[in-house]
């Protein structure tokens, strides 16, 4: 029997228990933060990483609309006004980028969230550069490319864990044996920057894959020690061969911190409980 309705107990049952993402926050107030923390970032050459923490925090939040007012933000001088676009080439580079974070963002925290702002990403971007954004997979495996997935997650693991990489890697495996393979592959399939580098729209570099856990991971709270093992992650990224400018100094001491503390700030606007309860007296971060 095909079912094509809900039971009505059920679907009321659905209605219970905060079944709808978190209200969009105070928008003037949120393109004050982003105003305030964008230009910080522009200051220290920093803008691509600010994009992908911004994106990555609003995600996080699971506040879908706010993921559309980024985008504006970051592609308009007048946010309302299609017609202030600054340009396709900066539209269309934005959008990749953001869509790429987003799509690492699941490793983290799940597909749901990401599916939603994904939505809102696709949404609000305009007809031609959302018909300019690839349209083919390119992490479809197969035989002829299984292997060097599967080296690339093994290389990015030991990037970010060593010296405890065989340590962590045996102790999840414990767990489950397949859910360290599964992460392996993940890391090679999704997590690791593409091959081709800065040719492949939207790709995004090591350091910037870091800001992308440690942003997920610092919004989503509760999970302390998997936000210090990427933070560590990212402070080990400067030790990659070819870093750009941006790069080296968001792998440094000052620029990890920097981006803790932008998160922070995003957060704070779309979670203000997060805010109080600092103010309340939860323990600040020793950074």
């Amino acid at each position: 029997m095909v079912v094509k309705h809900l039971p009505p107990t059920v679907k009321q049952l659905l209605t219970l228990r905060t079944p709808q993402p978190r209200p969009t926050p105070s928008l003037p107030r949120l393109t004050a933060v982003l105003s305030s923390t964008f230009q910080d970032a522009k200051a220290k050459k920093a803008e691509r990483g600010w994009l992908t923490l911004a994106m990555c925090t609003l995600l996080t939040a699971n506040a879908p609309p706010t993921i559309g007012h980024l985008y504006r933000f970051a592609t308009r001088d007048d946010l309302e006004n299609v017609a202030s676009r600054r340009g396709y080439d900066e539209a269309l580079s934005k959008a990749a980028l953001m869509r790429e974070s987003a799509l690492k963002s699941c490793i983290f925290v799940g597909v749901p969230r990401t599916i939603l702002s994904l939505a809102s990403l696709h949404e609000t971007i305009e007809d031609d550069v959302r018909n300019g954004l690839r349209k083919t997979s390119v992490r479809t495996v197969n035989t002829k490319n299984v292997d060097e997935i599967v080296a690339r997650g093994e290389a990015l693991w030991a990037t970010i864990y060593t010296p405890h990489a065989e340590k962590l890697r045996n102790k999840l495996g414990s767990y489950h044996p397949d859910f360290i393979e599964f992460i392996i592959q993940a890391y090679g399939a999704v997590l690791a920057p593409l091959p081709g580098g800065d040719a492949v729209l939207g790709n995004l570099s090591r350091a910037q894959g870091s800001i992308v856990g440690t942003a997920c991971l610092r919004a989503e709270g509760g999970v302390g020690p998997q936000l210090t093992s990427h933070v560590f992650g990212l402070l080990k990224a400067r030790d990659v061969p070819g870093l750009s400018a941006e790069d080296y100094w968001l792998a440094s001491d000052e620029g990890t911190e920097w981006v803790v503390r932008t998160v922070d700030k995003i957060l704070d606007v779309v979670k203000p409980e997060l805010a109080l309860a600092d103010a309340d007296g939860t323990p600040q971060a020793k950074l």
